[in-house]
């Protein structure tokens, strides 16, 4: 994994987005959009919310995506699998960039046709935990006539990413304003942030 790991770590320092088509197995992200298929037939994906803490609300005009929190407790092979692989990702992330991360959190994310997510950075303004954005796409063949493209806004020009099976994106969260545009199907993807939380 050290190479799949340096190549999104270099890629990121070159062009502040580290983006790799290939960082998930197929098995493992095939085995993740079952479960969201899954969670939707038995009920448990959620209305996304937009805040912190007690003042999270619904706002559908800005984000209309559905979520399932990940958890270690969970019992799902591929859910596991993928929180292993993240933990191992942090650890050499930490060895090689000192980055210091000690907290991560994770979701599933469908967005059915007619969803979006407007533009956006993913920290809170009275909350510096969140260091890094790590989203990681599920959907095979995606094109960009299907919508729910990423935009990244960067200095030099708006960058797109089609949410393609197995790839992952990685940016820092307070640098990287980034939209989701309104998708045409049925989009999966599992996004999360790696954290510093600072300790009492």
């Amino acid at each position: 994994m050290q190479e799949k790991f340096d190549f999104l770590i270099d890629d990121y320092i070159l062009n502040k987005v580290g983006i790799d088509k290939n960082f998930l197995s197929a098995t493992l992200s095939n085995g993740l959009s079952q479960n969201i298929v899954q969670l939707l037939a038995n009920g448990q994906m959620s209305p996304a919310r937009i805040g912190q803490n007690d003042d999270q609300h619904k706002a559908t005009n800005i984000r209309s995506d559905m979520i399932y929190w990940m958890d270690k407790s969970h019992e799902n092979v591929f859910e596991q699998e993928f929180l292993a692989l993240m933990e191992d990702l942090i650890l050499y992330l930490n060895k090689t960039c000192y980055a210091g991360i000690n907290a991560y959190e994770f979701h599933y994310a469908l967005y059915q046709e007619g969803a979006a997510y407007g533009r956006h950075k993913d920290r809170f303004r009275n909350d510096s935990d969140r260091q890094y954005s790590v989203v990681n796409y599920l959907n095979a063949d995606w094109v960009e006539e299907d919508g729910g493209l990423l935009l990244l806004y960067k200095d030099e020009g708006t960058q797109m990413v089609l949410p393609m099976a197995q790839t992952t994106v990685f940016f820092k969260c307070d640098e990287m304003e980034h939209e989701v545009t309104v998708s045409k199907r049925s989009r999966m993807s599992i996004t999360g942030w790696l954290k510093r939380s600072i300790v009492a």
